[in-house]
């Protein structure tokens, strides 16, 4: 992937899937554009940087990045995205759980929420008064999504799903985050998941770890309701894939990391949903 100069990047021949966070797709030509994009770090290693590139190039490629489009995130802390999103002329509703929910779960401590607009474009990705006429904000718990927010071409979520208290409360936020998706609509959604055993995980608590059966779950599900979902399970096999970090984390290698018992990674969920029925 080249970044060209009206500011674009090219998507390549083949389509992300949906699939586990590597080594070698973090530092390919493709993600490696976004790095730049977003004002990374050339490079460095780290899951949650794939988590942003897996977002936006996967919603690139699908045509979702482009003026007029609409796109919801959840959770989204001092994330980049609403900021990049809206810098290609999207128009972006960005939510976050209230402040005093998030104080008790020590996302506010840790500088991982956000309580107003301005929290949104710190990296200065998109131009002031662009982000301003493009992004709105509002308070809303994955838990119990307020039914108003209503319909858009694209919903995301970097994260956030495995932190919602059970397993059980993540797969339900993917099926209801699909009512929000237009006809034709993509939901991409980052999560936790366990690379070393698909039977023993962590089911609840403040961090549960999704299994290959867990997302093929998540995948059936989405199917009943219209959606697809196409999975890869490839796990990378270069030298940082194999390195894991473990607490208290050193964050500069950080593609695998331990959780309890576990070695975990992130894995990003590309959800379709069906286009209407062509008219007779």
């Amino acid at each position: 992937m080249r970044r060209v100069t009206t500011g674009v990047i090219e998507a390549p021949p083949d389509r992300l899937r949906s699939c586990a966070c590597t080594q070698a797709q973090l530092q390919s030509e493709v993600f490696q554009g976004w790095v730049t994009r977003i004002g990374e770090r050339p490079l460095r290693m780290h899951r949650k940087i794939w988590e942003y590139c897996f977002i936006a190039q996967a919603l690139h490629e699908r045509g979702m990045l482009e003026p007029g489009r609409r796109g919801l995130g959840f959770a989204v802390g001092h994330e980049p995205m609403p900021s990049l999103f809206a810098s290609f002329g999207c128009e972006i509703v960005a939510t976050d759980v209230a402040t005093e929910q998030a104080r008790k779960a020590g996302w506010v401590e840790t500088d991982q929420h956000a309580d107003s607009l301005e929290a949104l474009n710190r990296r200065g990705l998109c131009d002031p008064e662009r982000f301003r006429r493009n992004v709105s904000f509002r308070f809303a718990d994955m838990r119990a999504i307020p039914a108003d927010l209503g319909s858009y071409d694209f919903v995301w979520s970097s994260c956030s799903l495995e932190h919602l208290g059970t397993m059980a409360l993540g797969k339900r936020f993917v099926e209801q985050s699909m009512k929000h998706l237009k006809p034709g609509g993509v939901g991409v959604h980052t999560t936790e998941y366990n690379l070393g055993s698909n039977l023993f995980t962590l089911t609840r608590g403040s961090t549960v770890l999704f299994r290959k059966r867990d997302l093929r779950e998540i995948a059936a599900r989405v199917e009943r309701l219209g959606g697809h979902v196409d999975l890869d399970f490839t796990e990378g096999d270069l030298p940082f894939d194999r390195v894991v970090d473990k607490p208290p984390y050193q964050h500069e290698v950080h593609l695998r990391l331990r959780v309890k018992a576990f070695v975990a990674t992130s894995f990003g969920l590309i959800v379709e949903k069906a286009s209407e029925p062509a008219s007779p």
